[in-house]
């Protein structure tokens, strides 16, 4: 059972809630829309799932209904009031957090845990790479996020769309783009459309270059990515051990893959 759109508005009005853009608030109305991501998040009983952002608590619901426990993360003050209301008597934890500064560690504990969540959009990219660098706990995410940031997140090389975020989750994990959302299933209805992102955590990086030094090179290479490798990567590595690594020197950064740009880290700690 979920909120329907009636139940939501009806929750805004008595709380005198007014969406904040500044949080990157847009509440799901449409139940049809939470139950399919909590399907499609294949969690049920004896499941952990973290939800960041539940605002209203629909999503939080549906994935109750599922089996699992769920602890919630919300940053709105009077959000974590309806919240209590709503989930009274589920099994849901509601943490009163940041997300962006929140001690994953002490809120997760042992893992594994599976994030489920309607990102706010503001934190949404940041977020994915945050958890997947430093929460291991976390083993599965699947997020309802802008299409354009889903793009950036499941981008192979050469598609406009790719960038640090793309190779980072492609060195951590898997992703697959596995539903679209249009606006209308939203309060406030916002002026893009959202996408529906699965990422699974691989057991061990794809790469055992040093990560360090792996991202620092990505991030020159696409901080200035409409320059040759030789120019982008200048600080870090020669033109010469480019070639070493079995790389064009006046390949961009958008150009290579994964496996090309962890070449390029191994001649860097040679």
């Amino acid at each position: 059972m979920t909120l329907t759109r009636t139940e939501v508005r009806e929750l805004l009005d008595r709380y005198q809630i007014s969406p904040k853009r500044s949080l990157g608030q847009n509440f799901v109305v449409e139940p049809n829309t939470v139950r399919r991501i909590a399907e499609l998040a294949e969690v049920g009983p004896g499941d952990q799932v973290v939800e960041i952002g539940p605002g209203i608590g629909a999503l939080t619901l549906a994935l109750c209904d599922t089996g699992a426990s769920v602890t919630a993360i919300e940053i709105d003050d009077t959000l974590v009031e309806v919240l209590n209301e709503v989930t009274n008597g589920r099994s849901v934890r509601i943490v009163h957090a940041d997300a962006m500064k929140a001690d994953w560690t002490k809120i997760l504990g042992a893992g594994p845990w599976h994030l489920v969540a309607n990102l706010p959009y503001n934190i949404s990219v940041p977020l994915i790479c945050d958890l997947l660098d430093e929460t291991p706990a976390v083993v599965s995410m699947l997020v309802m996020v802008q299409r354009e940031v889903a793009d950036r997140l499941v981008a192979d090389p050469g598609d406009a769309a790719y960038g640090l975020p793309s190779v980072k989750v492609n060195y951590h994990a898997t992703a697959a783009l596995v539903g679209k959302v249009p606006p209308s299933v939203f309060y406030p209805r916002p002026r893009v459309d959202s996408a529906l992102v699965h990422i699974k955590r691989r057991l061990e990086p794809a790469v055992t270059a040093d990560a360090k030094t792996l991202f620092a090179l990505v991030r020159a290479g696409f901080g200035q990515r409409r320059k040759m490798l030789r120019r982008s990567l200048s600080a870090m590595i020669t033109e010469e051990e480019i070639k070493a690594a079995n790389v064009e020197p006046t390949a961009r950064a958008e150009e290579l893959n994964l496996q090309q740009w962890a070449a390029i880290a191994d001649r860097v700690k040679k």
